[in-house]
C-alpha cells in the first residue's frame, strides 16, 4: 500500500475543538490537527486571528452559497485549496 498513515504523526489526526463567535453566535468547530495547523498558517498570513479568518471564511459561504451547512467540510476544503492539493476550476 501507499503506506501514507504510517509515515504521519498520530497528532495530526487528533481531532480538537476550539470555542469561537461566528456571525455574533457562539459555537464549537471540531477538527483534526493537520486542518487547524493550515487554518493557522493561513490567519497569520492574512493578518488576523485564526477566529478571524474562520468567520471570514463563514460570511464568503454565505455570500456565495446562501447557508454553509456543513462548515467543517468546507473549512476542511479550504485547507486543501489553500494547500494547492485541489486544482483550480477551469
Amino acid at each position: 500500500m501507499c503506506k501514507v498513515l504510517t509515515s504521519q504523526s498520530p497528532l495530526h489526526f487528533r481531532k480538537a475543538s476550539r470555542s469561537m463567535r461566528i456571525a455574533g453566535h457562539s459555537t464549537t468547530v471540531r477538527l483534526e490537527e493537520a486542518f487547524w495547523q493550515v487554518l493557522d498558517e493561513m490567519a497569520l498570513r492574512e493578518g488576523l486571528s485564526t477566529s478571524r479568518l474562520i468567520s471570514v471564511l463563514y460570511e464568503e459561504a454565505l455570500e456565495r452559497h446562501g447557508a454553509a451547512p456543513n462548515f467543517a467540510s468546507l473549512l476542511r476544503t479550504v485547507c486543501l485549496l489553500y494547500r494547492g492539493m485541489i486544482p483550480p476550476e477551469g
